[in-house]
This record gives structure tokens, sequence and C-alpha cells, in this order.
């Protein structure tokens, strides 16, 4: 039983170490993305999103993030937030205020929509960079399938 265990527990440790080595270059092909992309797709289909992290290394982070549906308004009080556009469009809902929001002891507030904010058309090819403390919210149309590269930069 230990055996097992430790057989099972050695690749993920490895992983773990091997995911946080120093000066060690990470490569994400397109096949890669698409792949996990993809692998999203059924979560996010009954979810309405679904995410993955491709690297953490401690100042930011890569994750990926699949959405079939409209997510609430939230501010990142500790990290930026740069979007590469994969696939769909939606309508970014940036700044403004959300009433009745709810912040949580990690730095995140959450709300239900932005009152008084500037909206974006944003689709295949854009690129965001939403700063730390900017409320934001993305919109997704029906039966449209919106992917991200998400990059989350620690302030």
């Amino acid at each position: 039983m230990k055996r097992d265990l430790l057989i099972i527990a050695l690749p993920l440790l490895a992983s773990a170490v091997y995911a946080q080595q120093p000066n060690k270059a990470d490569y994400f092909s397109t096949e890669d993305i698409q792949q996990q992309l993809s692998g999203l797709a059924s979560k996010a289909e009954s979810a309405g999103s679904s995410g993955s992290t491709l690297g953490d290394y401690g100042s930011h982070k890569i994750q990926l993030s699949l959405r079939t549906k409209s997510g609430g308004a939230e501010i990142h009080s500790h990290y930026d937030d740069v979007f590469i556009v994969k696939q769909g469009h939606a309508t970014l809902t940036t700044e403004g205020t959300i009433p009745d929001s709810k912040a949580s002891p990690d730095g995140e507030t959450k709300g239900t929509h932005i009152t008084g904010g500037q909206t974006h058309e944003i689709s295949a090819g854009d690129i965001v960079n939403i700063p730390a403390g900017t409320p934001h919210q993305l919109t997704i149309p029906e039966r449209i399938i919106f992917s991200t590269i998400v990059i989350k930069i620690r302030e």
C-alpha cells in the first residue's frame, strides 16, 4: 500500500518541483493549448465556465479560461489580468462600481453586475489589460464559446 502511494506521489512531487524551477523557460504549443481548451469544454457547457493553470511562477500565472455563460462582476486586489482572446466574442464591461459587492479575505470582490462602466466588444485575436482594482465583467452571448489565455500578474 505504501509502495503504491509512493509510486503515485513521486511524479506529482517531481512535477511540482519542476514547475517551480527558477530560470526555466516553459513552452506551450498551440496544439497543447487547443487540446486543453477542448478538455475544458464539457465542464463549461454545464457550469458556464471552466479553467486550468498552465504555469504558476509566483509573480504571475498563465491560465486558460473557457466560458459558455456570462460571469459576475469582480475586482482583483492583488492581480492584473491580461486576456488574450482565443475564440468567440463577448462584451467586457470595465470600471464603474459593483453594487452590493462582497469582499473576501483573499482580495477578491464579487457582485452580480457593474453600474456606470464602459463596454468593449472583444473577440478572437484581441488583447486586454485589466489593472488590479478595476471592476470587470464578461457578458457572453447565447451559444457562443469564449476562450482566453489569462495572464495574472501579482501586484
